[in-house]
């Protein structure tokens, strides 16, 4: 069960002969083709653009900034100011 025999194929494209006609069958396997090639480089780009991200933070990972709950007002100035600093950089 699962594979096709002979006469399943021959029967399969009669049918196809019959529903779409033999001028539009080239048509529909053409389209079919580029829309498998679409899919695959899409997929391919994909992968790619994963594969990147992956070693832009293996090479830059970003330092955590410090928890503002956990600081005390004068703390909590300090950093505000720091990234205030940073921002107009």
């Amino acid at each position: 069960m699962g594979s096709f025999g002979t006469t399943e194929i021959i029967l399969i494209v009669a049918v196809l002969f019959l529903l779409f006609g033999a001028s539009r069958l080239p048509q529909l396997a053409k389209s079919l083709g580029q829309s498998r090639k679409a899919f695959k480089e899409g997929m391919r780009e994909a992968e790619e653009e994963e594969r990147i991200e992956q070693e832009q933070r293996q090479l830059n990972p970003t330092p955590s900034a410090p928890q503002i709950s956990n600081l005390n007002d004068e703390e909590l100035m300090a950093e505000m100011r720091r990234r205030a600093e940073l921002k107009q950089q």
